[in-house]
């Protein structure tokens, strides 16, 4: 669902489901699951935000020789 949204901040809106979806384990007295759902939610959150450093590479430029290779 996430996906489809082509407005950021509605994607953050369509994230909260799986808050939502904790929030029903609790209800049906299973924290365990809700625990884990938040766990694995949070840690793609994470794995996210670090792909798109790695795929910015915003660290100090490397030094070129002479030729600019």
């Amino acid at each position: 669902m996430c996906i489809t949204r082509k407005n950021p901040s509605l994607r953050a809106v369509a994230g909260s489901h799986a808050v939502a979806l904790a929030a029903l384990f609790v209800l049906l007295d299973a924290q365990f699951i809700a625990v884990l759902q938040v766990l694995v939610y949070a840690g793609a959150i994470m794995v996210l935000f670090l792909f798109v450093i790695m795929l910015l590479n915003l660290g100090r430029p490397a030094p070129t020789d002479i030729k600019g290779r």
